[in-house]
């Protein structure tokens, strides 16, 4: 059965594990990310136990272009998941918060700041990553499956080229 912590399912903390490296590492939707002492956290609830309390994209935009080595992205999965992660700490959804748009956005500001050879490490429900129209290429590909009707999880590790 899937986690809502992403990044305490074992075979997906292996996989960051094996790749999360020195340097400065970010994570735009962090929650109560176990890699908090590798990177600098973010998350909207301000119950979360991260380094900040920003939208992803104002987040992000407190980092120069080119300036981090790594980041995780695991934002929430669906429309469905964005709706209930807003109206949790009380902000109004919009409908751009639930169309493709929000993903796109988001995925653009962190290629920004990931330097050329840097890597994200995403986690959803497609194979998608960040993606070449952003100047990444795929490098290795996990699907994690929770049994049942849930959905696997799929993680991509990029690097910037």
């Amino acid at each position: 059965m899937p986690d809502s912590e992403t990044f305490k399912i074992k075979p997906i903390n292996d996989l960051i594990n094996s790749h999360i490296t020195d340097g400065l590492w970010v994570d735009p939707f962090s929650f109560n990310s176990v890699f908090g002492d590798r990177c600098i956290t973010n998350d909207l609830n301000p119950l979360a136990d991260t380094d900040h309390h920003l939208e992803a994209i104002d987040f992000l935009s407190l980092f120069g272009e080119s300036s981090v080595d790594g980041a995780l992205f695991d934002p929430p999965y669906s429309p469905r998941q964005i709706s209930e992660c807003y109206k949790k700490i009380g902000r109004e959804v919009h409908a751009q918060d639930t169309q493709s748009g929000f993903y796109g956005d988001r995925k653009k500001a962190l290629s920004r700041v990931i330097r050329k050879g840097g890597k994200v490490l995403s986690f959803g429900w497609n194979s998608g990553g960040i993606g070449k129209s952003n100047g990444f290429q795929i490098v290795e590909i996990l699907m994690v499956p929770h049994g049942g009707s849930h959905y696997d999880t799929i993680c991509t590790v990029e690097i910037k080229v």
